[in-house]
């Protein structure tokens, strides 16, 4: 363990992007897919680990290049950037404080299950004990949040990254989906199943989440690197996408080797690893718990932070952890995130609803990488004919699952 996260923190803002990746919003996706389509996404889940690889990677040389971070050069040099930038804020801190409200409630459903489990007599207790242990998890992080520093949220990521993938993949030994399911599961279609298009929409939303772009220079002034350490932020944005589809990409193989064609109903926490039981057993479903669990927990720092993170960027361009702003803005954002506790919503549905709403700003983020990357003033390497190719891929990729999420939503 010791080892996994000393090479986890030898890249270090890569752990940033797999935090604000996979929560639980990744999780409960990734399970209702596998449950439901079996392997048949995974295309999605391949084609948004690419782009959001290649928008880290731009993201990040654009910071080294020019030591401008992404909003601050936005309000700076495009045009109508200060009210681009604000509209990205708004889109994206709304998009985020959407998926910590999602988060905090499967996490604390997630813990009360597990104490059930134990402790049946706490069962009818259900709203008062999952509002609790919300509250006492969000205060422990705001805590942590305005005592520490980056360094200390790096190491607490490491860690609960280490543990969730460990967990995760483990669990995918005891229930291997068939070779041939992997591979029709790489060509892109689109099941013709009423919902699809919101789940597809909370796929995209989740992996491709603009945050993480938007973030990653920060990340980088605070880890100090300089364009010396250009080949290790473009392997750090590697790994970090391959991270990420191993890990999204086994939680969806064992939901769909344990799951798919049962019938199963997923509607309550408790659904998504019992179900597995019988396939592969009550051991490998308490280690998928502390998979869910570590997901959950490590995508709280990262969404807490993100809106005066963004203003820090906007304002000073610079990475703001010690103003008043900051501490007001994230203590707002952990009252927020109690609201499915608070007004007893379904964690599952509630997870899955809230991830769509990252979509929204994602095609505004990529268009203004876009404009930022083909600067010709700043000199950023030449030879950019993949990466732009990738990104306008990327943009009309974010359209139309936008597109299509909307649909769906309003039908």
């Amino acid at each position: 363990m010791k080892k996994l996260i000393n090479f986890l923190l030898s890249f270090g803002p890569g752990i940033f992007a797999i935090g604000y990746t996979i929560g639980t919003g990744s999780v409960t996706s990734m399970i209702v897919a596998g449950n439901e389509f079996g392997m048949d996404l995974l295309w999605v889940l391949f084609f948004s680990c690419l782009f959001s690889c290649v928008l880290i990677y731009v993201s990040g040389s654009y910071f080294l290049y020019s030591k401008e971070t992404a909003l601050y050069a936005v309000k700076k040099h495009m045009p109508l950037g200060k009210l681009i930038a604000f509209a990205i804020i708004l889109m994206v801190g709304l998009g985020q404080w959407n998926s910590l409200i999602g988060i905090l409630g499967i996490t604390s459903n997630v813990i009360f299950e597990v104490l059930v489990l134990n402790f049946p007599a706490l069962a009818p207790y259900q709203y008062g004990v999952v509002l609790g242990i919300a509250a006492i998890v969000i205060g422990i992080f705001y805590y942590l949040l305005i005592q520490g520093s980056y360094t200390l949220f790096e190491k607490v990521l490491a860690f609960f990254v280490s543990m969730m993938g460990m967990s995760f993949l483990f669990t995918l030994f005891f229930v291997l989906p068939q070779p041939t399911e992997v591979i029709m599961g790489l060509v892109p279609t689109i099941p013709d199943v009423e919902g699809s298009g919101i789940l597809i929409a909370a796929f995209v939303g989740t992996t491709m989440a603009a945050a993480t772009f938007l973030s990653r220079p920060l990340f980088i002034q605070a880890k100090g690197w300089t364009l010396e350490d250009f080949k290790t932020h473009k392997n750090d944005a590697i790994v970090a996408a391959i991270f990420i589809f191993m890990i999204s990409g086994s939680i969806m193989a064992v939901a769909s080797g344990s799951l798919y064609g049962q019938g199963h109903t997923i509607t309550h926490v408790l659904d998504m690893s019992k179900t597995l039981e019988p396939s592969v057993g009550k051991f490998a479903v308490s280690i998928f718990f502390i998979g869910t669990l570590s997901a959950g927990l490590s995508s709280i720092f990262p969404c807490l932070m993100i809106v005066p993170l963004m203003l820090g960027d906007y304002y000073q361009g610079k990475f703001d952890l010690k103003s008043s702003r900051f501490k007001i803005i994230t203590g707002v954002a952990s009252v927020l995130a109690l609201t499915v506790p608070i007004f007893g919503f379904n964690p599952i549905k509630g997870q899955i609803i809230t991830q769509v709403f990252n979509v929204f700003g994602l095609p505004l983020v990529i268009i203004c990488l876009l404009f930022l990357w083909n600067r010709k003033d700043i000199g950023l390497p030449k030879g950019k004919l993949i990466s732009n190719g990738i990104m306008s891929i990327a943009f009309i990729f974010s359209l139309i699952i936008m597109i299509n999420g909307l649909k769906d939503i309003f039908n």
